[in-house]
């Protein structure tokens, strides 16, 4: 697996990274299981203030860290920015409420001269990250475990290696010891042997549907946790009493962000049929106005995909729909310059027997469904083998809460779509994975909840 910058505006190889040897990765492990002995027994205000450490760092070095993002994997910079300090304040949020999670907790039961709960540590744990947000992803998983105690062995994807380095870098200087957080470049197959580890306690992975199910199998056959956020595709639940212009920009801007690539990015968006022409029309003009340009540069509101595999198999789904039957509005080609660019496509007329109905479709596409009643809106949303989230948009909010508890997913909203925050919990179900991540239920995921009990 080669860790290396190319940067996807430009198609250049800008910097390569070396992976690790085996031997090197067995004494990463050993390390991390040595330094959990005393990074365990740290006093959670001291963990709480590297944590605090790290948040001011990411805020202070923040055009630095964004910029890398633009240039590793394409994210306009104004987006990056906003991906940096959603990452400081998850840190943050764990360093001004990990003390506290920590308390324990006396259980009335009356039978006792004492019954109490203590969250503990539980070791070692290996985190598997992807690409599209380099940053924040880490955040997620990195913050509440050092906070509790546990030590982090970390996998970046290998297009965002840079962003791995700085990472760790940013960490270490914080305070947190060199050992307790150790950046990992290797392969697929040095993941399996580092998650079987008797060590290694735990994994989290952040990816696709194959690689969760690798390293879930792996996890299980090794009898030990794992916590999975893979793919998605977020239904979309317009009623009939919405500014249809105002609704309708707003969504296609959310569909856009990030070029498409994000896992809880609204895919499948469901508009009552008396309202559907004006909205697509609304959508298409709100796509074709786009900016679509360098990542680095004002006024870009569409950079490129981050990898020129990505952008191939997004177009390539578009050409498939076409050909099942689906109409093509705009967009939806590969441009004609070195890079991993696409422009911005919206799809309508796509019906469950083709396979954009079933796919996640990872690019800068909307896909517009038309339907007659709320029942049949519902119905169609849930028809998905992916549940991470979904949101309902209405003048009408008691009504659309009404409707957003109906959704099968992890995450329902109304009136927003997609929205992350340090303490709201994130995950899905179904194929979109399993285990929560951030706030306290973040918090939970890697503790031994344990009972002490003396008698009475």
């Amino acid at each position: 697996m080669a860790y290396r910058t190319e940067n996807p505006a430009t198609g250049v190889v800008e910097q390569e990274f070396t992976s690790l040897t085996d031997a090197d990765v067995a004494r990463a492990v050993e390390r991390a299981d040595a330094a959990f002995t005393s990074w365990r027994k740290t006093p959670a205000e001291q963990r709480a203030a590297a944590l605090a450490a790290v948040a001011d760092a990411f805020q202070e070095r923040g055009d630095e860290l964004a910029r890398v993002i633009s240039t590793e994997m394409g994210k306009p910079f104004a987006q990056a920015q906003g991906e940096v300090a959603l990452s400081s304040s998850i840190y943050r949020w764990y360093a001004d409420h990990g003390p506290a999670l920590l308390q324990e907790e006396t259980l009335d039961v009356g039978d006792s001269a004492k019954s109490v709960v203590v969250t503990d540590p539980v070791g070692v744990l290996m985190g598997v990250m992807p690409w599209n947000f380099p940053q924040y992803q880490v955040a997620r998983f990195a913050a509440p475990n050092l906070m509790l105690g546990n030590t982090i062995l970390l996998k970046h994807a290998s297009i965002c290696a840079r962003t791995a380095e700085l990472i760790e870098e940013i960490l270490h200087a914080a305070g947190i010891p060199e050992d307790a957080y150790i950046n990992l470049f290797v392969s697929t197959d040095q993941i399996t042997d580092v998650v079987a580890d008797p060590r290694v306690r735990g994994v989290s992975l952040t990816g696709s549907e194959g690689a969760g199910k690798a390293v879930a199998t792996t996890a299980a056959q090794n009898l030990k946790k794992s916590v999975l956020e893979l793919g998605g595709s977020d239904p979309l639940v317009v009623l009939d009493d919405v500014d249809v212009s105002k609704t309708a920009k707003t969504v296609a801007t959310a569909r856009m962000s990030n070029a498409g690539q994000a896992c809880n990015s609204p895919k499948r968006i469901f508009v009552p049929a008396g309202m559907f022409d004006e909205f697509v029309k609304v959508v298409v003009e709100t796509v074709e106005a786009m900016t679509v340009g360098n990542p680095l540069e004002d006024g870009t509101d569409v950079g490129p995909l981050s990898s020129v595999q990505g952008r191939d198999d997004a177009v390539a789904q578009v050409e498939r729909a076409v050909e099942q039957g689906a109409t093509l509005h705009t967009g939806g080609k590969a441009l004609d310059k070195d890079g991993a660019w696409m422009s911005p496509a919206v799809l309508t007329g796509v019906t469950r027997e083709m396979d954009a109905f079933k796919e996640e479709i990872f690019g800068p596409v909307a896909v517009v469904y038309s339907y007659d009643s709320v029942d049949e809106a519902v119905e169609l949303a849930n028809d998905s083998s992916f549940g991470l989230s979904g949101s309902v948009w209405s003048s009408d909010v008691a009504k659309a809460e009404e409707i957003a508890r109906q959704l099968e997913v992890g995450m329902t909203y109304v009136n927003e779509h997609g929205t992350t925050k340090a303490g709201l919990p994130f995950g899905g179900v179904r194929r979109s994975g399993y285990g929560r991540e951030l706030g306290r239920w973040g918090f939970g995921e890697f503790a031994n909840t344990k009972l002490v009990r003396v008698a009475g």
